[in-house]
């Protein structure tokens, strides 16, 4: 190859070299990869392992704060982690910036050689011209060899233009970086401006403060129910499965009782996720028979009705004990009122933030729904409420904040349609719809600590999520 087109390799050769660049390290200044630099007008969504959020807040016409608060999960290093993050980027940003420096220093010197190759093909096509007009005086061989170098040189000319256009384009990359440094570098001058241990305290401070408002929470009034996620499809059409809502975050434990009769076996699960692979941790064989599907797990014991009789027992897991027997006086059993979709469902055992209760119907209250709070040890009733609502004509029935909400039908199209509450002995007509997505539910109870619903549908094990309307307690309340 002439010596032309060895410089026509070199030139080539480093335009791939600036093309591949581009390709690879381009992306993440302009923002196509992962990275991304929020302006001032982009809105941040920070997740619950980053900072409380507060989803809503007003006042009621009493002046009272109304707030909706979704506390964050456990994390008082995110800062450091931003922090090194911010530190590691600002490093590959100076390593381009010096790598951008070389790279236009070798398209600095072989444009100085462009340019020159520029005037000398100016020069050689004059010339050539020149030959063209005279060459009847010139010999056939030096002509040919005047046009093979001037073939040579000719595709030097696009080239020539394409280095001018990437030559400019350097040029602002190099404004870029430099100016997404400066940037970097005052982020991470102002982050550095305050010591961790001030930034620690900080975040605990705030952390108490969001926990204080949260314990002045009065119980919330159910607005919404969403879902089902359905977590297992198993057992028979009718059953009950729950979680201890007094277990603590680390005990996530699962209870499991197929049928509504005829049946002893409660299968426990560690956790959720041994439950839905059916990893069994243990089995307890009760001493009677349960009726219906009503039951409950509170505080490590579980509560359940007796087969064929109104009696409740509190059976304890850890014993494997009964612990506490006592009849329901006056409860209507075995079928006499139950829910609409029969089961000897006809007493209902439920817990919520107040405590544990049991929801039944009575002659004497003309088979109308009756609510207990019931005595957790002993199972004395504290307290009855008596209704209006026929059991037989309710679907479903929970209790959230000492209020009873109750379901117009256990098939498709169900809603929550009555409440009562034990707080002010008052009811309403409410109209609460949510998704009976399996056309058949047996079991409706709330967990407390869940937050959620656990419904048995059809033989699926599924979950509600419940939104409920809290009102911060002022120092006037008592």
């Amino acid at each position: 190859m002439s010596p032309p087109l060895l410089k026509l390799g070199a030139v080539l050769s480093t335009m791939a070299m600036i093309s591949n660049w581009m390709s690879q390290t381009l992306p993440s200044l302009v923002g196509l990869n992962t990275t991304r630099i929020a302006t001032s007008d982009t809105l941040t969504q920070i997740s619950p392992k980053e900072g409380w959020q507060v989803y809503s807040s007003a006042q009621d016409p009493d002046g009272r704060c109304i707030c909706t608060v979704v506390a964050p999960e456990q994390n008082l290093c995110s800062r450091d982690a931003k922090s090194r993050q911010l530190r590691q980027l600002l490093e590959k940003v100076q390593n381009m910036s010096q790598s951008i420096e070389v790279l236009n220093l070798r398209t600095q010197r072989d444009f100085q050689y462009v340019l020159k190759m520029e005037t000398q093909m100016k020069g050689l096509k004059a010339k050539f011209r020149q030959i063209e007009d005279d060459r009847k005086t010139l010999m056939t061989k030096h002509f040919q060899e005047l046009k093979e170098k001037m073939d040579e040189l000719l595709p030097l000319i696009p080239v020539l233009e394409q280095y001018k256009t990437d030559a400019k384009l350097i040029t602002q990359f190099k404004e870029e970086i430099r100016n997404l440094s400066t940037v970097l570098t005052g982020i991470q001058e102002e982050i550095g401006a305050y010591d961790y241990e001030e930034l620690h305290q900080r975040v605990v401070n705030l952390e108490t403060r969001l926990r204080d408002c949260m314990k002045k929470l009065t119980c919330g009034k159910l607005m919404k129910i969403t879902g089902p996620i359905t977590v297992k499809i198993s057992g028979t059409r009718f059953g009950a499965w729950m979680t201890d809502p007094l277990a603590s975050e680390k005990n996530n434990r699962v209870w499991y009782m197929d049928s509504y009769t005829n049946n002893k076996i409660v299968r426990e699960y560690k956790s959720i996720a041994d439950f839905v692979s059916g990893a069994e941790s243990r089995t307890y064989n009760l001493p009677f028979k349960w009726a219906g599907t009503n039951h409950v797990v509170y505080n490590g014991s579980l509560y359940f009705n007796k087969y064929q009789s109104n009696i409740i027992i509190k059976y304890s897991f850890d014993t494997g004990r009964v612990l506490a027997q006592r009849s329901l006086e006056y409860a209507g059993f075995h079928n006499v009122y139950p829910y609409t979709w029969g089961g000897f469902s006809d007493i209902d055992l439920m817990a919520d933030e107040i405590g544990l209760w049991a929801v039944y119907a009575t002659n004497q209250n003309a088979g109308n729904i009756v609510i207990s709070q019931l005595n957790q040890d002993t199972l004395e009733v504290l307290k009855s409420w008596s209704t209006g609502y026929p059991k037989r004509s309710a679907g479903e029935s929970f209790m959230i904040c000492g209020t009873l909400y109750v379901t117009n039908s256990h098939l498709t199209g169900a809603k929550v349609y009555y409440s009562y509450s034990t707080k002010t002995s008052t009811y309403e007509y409410t109209d609460i719809p949510f998704h009976n997505q399996y056309f058949h539910i047996s079991m409706l109870d709330y967990n407390a600590r869940d937050r959620a619903l656990y419904a048995w549908n059809n033989g699926h094990q599924v979950l509600f999520n419940v939104t409920l309307f809290h009102v911060i307690k002022t120092e006037d309340d008592t």
